[in-house]
């Protein structure tokens, strides 16, 4: 029953949360509307939970009006300090005097963010970045008509401290990212990894209270969030009510994005050093000479797949000494995988995303092999612990599975010279216009991969000699088939495996030519 209650509050708040996304349709295009909404929604958060805390402390003091005036005289009382004040504070909220705008809307609402903003440090470059009075040649992108149904619609849920948890809040920034990921493609693709694979990484990344976990590529730092969410979790099983928090580093390269992720963070009540700028050319996180980078216990990522423009320079003049394998060819791949893999400490465990083929590129052709080079390096190092491969149909920007690479640096006696294969190919429920993971299936795949459980058709343990033979083949959908289904194939394992048949064909060939010759053909 509880879980029941749950789920309808859930579900209410996503309905909620896209009407006010609906309050504007037709405004912008659906991928720009988290630029209006999200900040909004935000602010409606800052001030329920103002609100709150002003509450509590006018039972002892006595009345609101005396509280804000204490609050005034002492910003630190409260969390985040808000200077807004409705005319009435014993019987209005703070929230009322946004809800109460009418006259040149789009102006002073931007003030009022930008008011907020410099009062409070952490926010400062996150929420005051966005001009709800922008016009384009002179068109107001989102008029005051279309902006008070936003503000009206935002004004229909309270998001107080027990009105919502933080995590609900956090689920609905996720939702309304997919919303917009399905409306349009690659414009939220680029940032948002879905939930479920997410958490697959967290459970399966366990990390321990007070470890330090890294994502390079953090885009709204959905990953770090769901590690501390996983450790919750686990922690509450274990009935522990106090325990240290993760210490959490990310690495964002757009602004828009960097900003969602100080949102994430404060509005999920959890804190995070996250830096703007482009981690492949210039990391942020230095160890404690500046000449090196930062070592972390875990680390996270879904860079962008497939990433092109990098030269040989970029991986030989590296300061930093980040990519031992070398320049993996055109595309970034293994070249984000190595910094990953730099950025470990001595026992440190790594989860990655990364497109299917880069798991197969360069076996058997001898034309593309920088790649299969790279990838060979890893396996000859011993530093893989174990790759996933993902059902189809779950990103927004390609209809391509996905694997999760797992990178081990200190792998136990037991997983060594041996990669833990898992193919989840068929775990995943039909959606529209994506597919899905379930709870349960997130729940059988990381278990499964935790306890390294062989499963007929699902999972076993591939040696080094068997990856070997492979040409470095790593792709789980080569060593477990899955019947009753269509599987994805991408297009480098069918031209291995045409080399493959092809090479065959040829020692037969030169095998029958011998043996004709002997005799006397």
């Amino acid at each position: 029953m509880k879980k029941e209650i749950a789920n309808k509050n859930n579900k209410s708040l996503e309905s909620w949360i896209w009407d006010a996304a609906c309050a504007i349709r037709g405004a912008k295009d659906a991928g720009k509307f988290k630029d209006y909404i999200l900040p909004l929604i935000f602010i409606k958060r800052l001030c329920d939970v103002f609100d709150d805390e002003v509450n509590k402390i006018a039972k002892n003091v006595g009345s609101r009006t005396e509280t804000l005036k204490r609050i005034d005289a002492d910003h630190s009382r409260v969390r985040f300090y808000l200077s807004i004040r409705p005319k009435n504070p014993e019987t209005q909220e703070t929230w009322d005097v946004i809800r109460s705008l009418s006259n040149n809307i789009g102006d002073n609402l931007t003030r009022i963010i930008r008011e907020i903003a410099s009062h409070n440090s952490l926010l400062d470059g996150v929420i005051d970045t966005v001009d709800y009075n922008a016009t384009t040649r002179g068109q107001r992108e989102i008029d005051d008509d279309r902006l008070s149904n936003l503000i009206e619609a935002t004004s229909q849920k309270r998001l107080g401290l027990n009105d919502v948890e933080p995590d609900i809040i956090g689920r609905s920034y996720e939702y309304l990212i997919r919303k917009f990921a399905e409306g349009s493609g690659q414009s939220a693709g680029e940032f948002y990894t879905p939930r479920e694979v997410g958490m697959i990484m967290a459970y399966i990344m366990d990390a321990e209270p007070g470890m330090e976990v890294y994502d390079p590529t953090c885009g709204s730092a959905g990953l770090l969030i769901k590690c501390e969410l996983a450790l919750k979790e686990k922690q509450d099983k274990l009935g522990k009510k106090t325990f240290a928090p993760l210490r959490l580093y990310g690495q964002e390269y757009t602004t828009t994005s960097w900003a969602m992720a100080k949102m994430n963070m404060i509005i999920h009540d959890m804190e995070g050093d996250i830096e703007l700028g482009d981690t492949f050319n210039n990391p942020k996180f230095k160890d404690s000479t500046g000449h090196g980078i930062k070592k972390f216990d875990r680390a996270v990522a879904n860079p962008m797949w497939n990433q092109p423009g990098f030269n040989e320079e970029v991986y030989i003049n590296d300061a930093y000494h980040r990519f031992p394998a070398g320049n993996p060819g055109g595309k970034a791949d293994w070249g984000w995988v190595q910094h990953i893999l730099s950025s470990l400490k001595d026992n440190g465990r790594a989860a990655i995303v990364l497109d299917t083929g880069a798991a197969s590129r360069g076996s058997g052709n001898a034309n593309a092999n920088k790649e299969n080079i790279v990838r060979k390096w890893f396996v000859d190092h011993d530093l893989i612990e174990g790759i996933i491969y993902l059902p189809e149909n779950l990103f927004y920007n390609t209809t391509a599975p996905g694997i999760i690479i797992f990178l081990n640096k200190n792998k136990p006696t037991k997983l060594k010279d041996k990669i833990f294969l898992l193919n989840a190919g068929k775990d995943f429920e039909k959606g529209d216009p994506k597919n899905y993971i379930s709870d349960e299936q997130i729940k059988k795949i990381a278990n499964t991969y935790n306890a390294k459980k062989e499963v007929e058709n699902f999972s076993m343990f591939v040696g080094k000699d068997e990856m070997v033979k492979n040409d470095y083949n790593i792709s789980p959908s080569r060593y477990i088939h899955l019947g009753g289904i269509e599987e994805y194939e991408p297009i480098e394992d069918i031209l291995s495996d045409l080399a493959e048949v092809e090479a065959k064909a040829k020692e037969a060939d030169k095998n029958l030519q011998k043996v004709l010759k002997e005799l006397g053909f």
